[in-house]
């Protein structure tokens, strides 16, 4: 493997994009570290400090939207935001694609109608941005409008301030999040990789140097945040299940179920096509989507109940209190429903079957039409029940980590849910285009056996 690093770099094309890709990221890290005018940096770095050892705060909306920005929030940097509205705006024009027969028609007109797509989906960005950084910078001067702790180190922000800082904040941080984005374009366009997801993945991986010097220093002093015992034996168990975890993460990642398919064979100009393939039906069909859903929906419910003055409504908050089971089973159930929710919307069987009859294929042992899309939708579901089980108790089980071992958020959220999905996931892609790169200068891949390295025509 460490080869085909040295070799990606004789490749003159891919240096190239490699060395661009890598220079757009460093000006992403810069946009993280540089605050926001107005906020007292010294408060909110103690701030965060206190959230970390509230069991209550710790893990909810502010971390995970920290863990995405990659700790620029936790400066109020111009990259608060990161590119997560962006993406926001993504899903939301993909799911009202199949809805609306306006976005329908833009769809199937091919590249004008993308692009048209893709412009509306900028304008819904920046509509984000604005809502986003409003409650963000309201956040700032009073945490407690969103059921956080009263910072004790004193106001975050000069309560003189007031207007004039929510709205620099909002044009600062709005114009950072579109700048990110246009970043995550360039990356895709003339960089390696899906310039977007590469951001989000460097952005988490910003946090492990924090996380491994969590662990020393619970080695070192043998105690957990929470006052529990931690052993060297415990650090060894951790890599353990780190490993398998991660394992277990590709294996649900790179999953797929292969419908047999039977093509017509035909001749175009010199070459003879058809015959046998298979349709790839992946068991993670749903990708991150239902975990990001999820928590973006248990962000909701201790607000508005805060905003009643009976105190048996304001109780039920404790129900959508992180580190609490309850917390975990709506949780889990919501990743359930979101992860059908998102195959009801995305995958559709009669398409599917219309486009195999079209083009004169067929399922070996099962009727064109109706009957395929039967044999389709039934097949899938099957799978994305499977699939939705092992998303569930991979996003859950760092908060397990969490409640059962105290072990801190910002070292067990490296052991499953959102982070190392998207992690592994982009780096199987970036991988796998760098190996194409590879593979057609005659270079050996990352794969040291197996398909790619026997083109080679030195065997596996």
């Amino acid at each position: 493997m460490f080869s085909a690093f040295i070799n990606s770099f004789k490749v003159k094309e891919l240096r190239k994009r490699i060395l661009y890709t890598a220079g757009i990221i460093i000006l992403c890290r810069i946009a993280a570290n540089i605050p926001c005018p107005g906020v007292n940096a010294q408060n909110l770095s103690k701030y965060f400090d206190q959230l970390a050892g509230n069991s209550q705060a710790a893990g909810g909306i502010l971390d995970m939207v920290n863990i995405f920005s990659g700790g620029a929030l936790q400066q109020f940097a111009i990259g608060a935001l990161g590119i997560m509205p962006y993406i926001s705006a993504s899903i939301i024009m993909q799911l009202l694609t199949p809805v609306l027969p306006a976005l329908e028609k833009l769809k199937r007109e091919g590249e004008v109608g993308y692009a048209k797509i893709n412009q509306y989906t900028r304008y819904l960005t920046i509509a984000i941005c604005l809502i986003q950084g409003a409650m963000a910078a309201i956040a700032m001067m009073n945490p407690e409008r969103l059921s956080l702790p009263r910072p004790e180190a004193g106001a975050l922000v000069d309560p003189n301030n007031g207007i004039g800082f929510i709205l620099t904040s909002v044009i600062i941080l709005t114009c950072g999040t579109m700048i990110l984005m246009w970043f995550g374009e360039r990356i895709t366009e003339k960089g390696i990789g899906n310039g977007v997801s590469l951001i989000i993945t460097i952005n988490i991986i910003e946090r492990l140097p924090q996380a491994v010097q969590s662990l020393i220093s619970m080695v070192s002093s043998g105690e957990t945040t929470a006052g529990g015992k931690f052993r060297l034996a415990h650090l060894f168990m951790l890599l353990l299940i780190f490993a398998v975890v991660t394992a277990l993460t590709v294996m649900l990642t790179q999953g797929m179920r292969r419908v047999p398919i039977q093509m017509a064979k035909k001749t175009v100009g010199n070459k003879l096509t058809g015959g046998n393939t298979y349709m790839p039906l992946k068991v993670n069909f749903s990708g991150v989507m239902p975990i990001i859903f999820a928590g973006a929906i248990m962000m909701f419910p201790p607000m508005i109940f805060q905003l009643f003055d009976n105190e048996t409504v304001r109780s039920w908050t404790q129900y959508f209190t992180h580190g609490t089971y309850s917390y975990l089973l709506i949780y889990g159930l919501l990743i359930l429903a979101f992860s059908f929710f998102w195959v009801a919307n995305m995958f559709n069987p009669l398409q599917i079957s219309d486009n195999l009859k079209k083009e004169g294929a067929y399922i070996p042992g099962i009727r064109p039409g109706k009957p395929t899309a039967d044999f389709l939708d039934n097949t899938m579901t099957r799978v994305t029940f499977a699939g939705a089980i092992f998303l569930t108790g991979l996003a859950i089980f760092p908060s397990l980590l969490y409640m059962w071992l105290k072990i801190p958020f910002d070292v067990s959220s490296f052991f499953g849910g959102t982070s190392l999905l998207i992690i592994v996931g982009v780096t199987i892609d970036t991988l796998s285009q760098m190996e194409s790169h590879l593979v057609m200068k005659n270079y050996d891949g990352f794969l040291s056996r197996g398909r790619l390295h026997s083109r080679s025509g030195r065997g596996s």
